[in-house]
């Protein structure tokens, strides 16, 4: 087993990852950027370094700094979370070629399925279901041809992409010069290439994903399905497993096709399995995430498997320890993302500082975060602060105490968040009844502007002056230092050895 992991991440994710390692007494080293110094994954790691300024192209995407610390600090494996460089085939070349272990699938796994048209194809060979579409690329006049014969609506997508980037619904043939235009342009920004393919769309379909395991020694295995319907801009904010309204022979008919994807690429690590489903229950295949996903924490609720233990020990070897058959589900888990976004206007990111964050807590609740009171939300990342799961015995009890839960969370500040706009979801009658498509919120939460409680400028001003005293009074480290009042304890400015904390 590895003594010391590099985590090449940041917030939630590393955090969740440095509490298994801590778990296992393996020794985490964390990564941060400038803008990060007084971050919570900082100060969780058992060591810590800086690795360049706020932008993540100048820190948390530079590979030869990532595998420099890595080296020097005497890492035997990194883990690379998600998002960031979590599914770029050179960053797990570069670990192996500098004789470490890259917790995830091989960078020739990484780089198939990180290609959407080499994926399809790969796809159909094995028999799984894919769209009927158009992913040879070509030209703008290959593309209308093509267009014309797979027929409308259909979507245009990127061949190297992801969470909605690069990605155009076109429904009819005019539609289609300026989405090719405009995909083409944020494909390449986004992912360094402008390639192009075409899917037949399918009208209010579901989303369901299955998360699957193999290690080196051909064994693969499904923890079934979860359902990721409910997204805004094509990204994911709640999802729950087991999905609602889902036959078991479905379930088992997709997490079987799952498995075959898996093998065809000889799946080692923890990866993710994304199907589009018709309301008929025909399915088809959307993509393969390889790597760990955001909404891991309700598989690992309902199926008491962690995840990222189970990456760590296939990643250093050792098999699984369980067969398809051992897996079993309890209970219902729904996951929510907090994020950092006005949803009344567009959900444009939000930022600021968060003077007050509380979490609430009780049997049943889980808080994945990486913010603390006083942080600051910046605009150099992802948006997402934090991950509200729930467990129950059913689906009405868990959004019952997902909306109990919601309505303890405490997150006062300068930014805006989304938590109303999650409660207003979890207490639609759609929701309730489980009629869930990736058109949710464009058909139920549009019908009257949101209504978005703010603060009393009393509660705001409270909070802040609540931090100013909290800054200012002595602490536990202050006790340290003896009353001292020139001890370098008494203040904490960020100071870190070997570290650029200011700047």
């Amino acid at each position: 087993m590895f003594s010391k992991i590099l985590i090449a991440n940041r917030g939630e994710i590393a955090v969740r990852i440095i509490r298994t390692c801590r778990e296992m007494g393996i020794a985490a080293v964390a990564v941060y950027s400038a803008a990060d110094a007084t971050a919570q994954h900082v100060w969780l790691a058992d060591e810590a370094e800086c690795i360049g300024p706020a932008p993540a192209a100048e820190s948390y995407l530079c590979i030869d700094k990532l595998i420099e610390v890595a080296v020097r600090r005497g890492c035997a494996a990194v883990h690379p979370g998600y998002g960031f460089l979590a599914e770029n085939g050179d960053l797990a070349a570069a670990v192996a070629a500098a004789g470490l272990t890259f917790i995830g699938p091989t960078a020739e796994t990484i780089r198939v399925m990180g290609s959407k048209t080499a994926a399809r194809a790969l796809m159909q060979a094995a028999g799984v279901p894919v769209a009927p579409g158009y992913q040879e690329g070509g030209a703008d006049d290959e593309l209308l041809a093509a267009a014309l014969r797979i027929g409308f609506p259909l979507l245009v997508k990127a061949a190297a992409g992801g969470g909605g980037k690069g990605m155009r619904v076109v429904r009819t043939a005019a539609e289609l010069p300026a989405a090719l235009q405009s995909a083409r342009r944020e494909a390449q920004n986004a992912f360094g290439s402008d390639a192009l393919f075409l899917e037949r769309m399918l009208e209010r379909p579901r989303h369901i994903e299955f998360q699957i395991l193999g290690d080196q020694h051909g064994n693969i295995v499904h923890l079934f399905e979860r359902d990721c319907s409910i997204q805004r801009r094509h990204q994911k904010i709640i999802e729950e497993t087991p999905a609602t309204d889902f036959p078991d022979e479905l379930s088992q008919r997709m997490g079987a096709a799952a498995v075959a994807a898996a093998r065809a690429v000889a799946y080692q690590n923890a990866g993710t399995v994304e199907f589009l489903v018709d309301p008929q229950h025909n399915f088809y295949f959307l993509e393969m995430n390889t790597r760990l996903q955001v909404e891991h924490p309700i598989t690992e609720l309902v199926t008491g498997i962690d995840l990222v233990r189970a990456q760590i020990q296939v990643a250093a070897g050792q098999p699984l320890p369980f067969t398809q058959a051992d897996v079993r589900q309890r209970g219902h888990a729904i996951e929510c993302r907090i994020y950092a976004e006005d949803a009344a206007h567009g959900f444009l990111p939000s930022t600021g500082v968060l003077h007050v964050v509380k979490e609430p807590v009780g049997p049943g609740i889980r808080v994945d975060s990486g913010i603390a009171s006083g942080d600051v939300v910046a605009h150099h990342y992802d948006p997402m602060l934090a991950k509200l799961i729930v467990l129950a015995a059913d689906r009405p009890a868990a959004i019952q105490k997902l909306q109990q839960a919601l309505q303890q969370y405490v997150l006062l500040g300068e930014p805006i968040t989304n938590l109303p706009f999650l409660q207003q979801i979890l207490a639609h009658p759609a929701f309730a009844q489980g009629n869930i498509t990736t058109d949710f919120i464009d058909r139920h939460m549009t019908e009257e502007p949101l209504k978005v409680e703010t603060p009393p400028d009393a509660v705001l001003i409270a909070a802040a002056v609540a931090e100013l005293l909290r800054s200012a009074s002595p602490t536990a480290v202050d006790a340290q230092a003896g009353g001292d009042p020139y001890s370098p304890w008494i203040t904490n400015p960020g100071f870190r050895l070997g570290g650029c904390a200011n700047g």
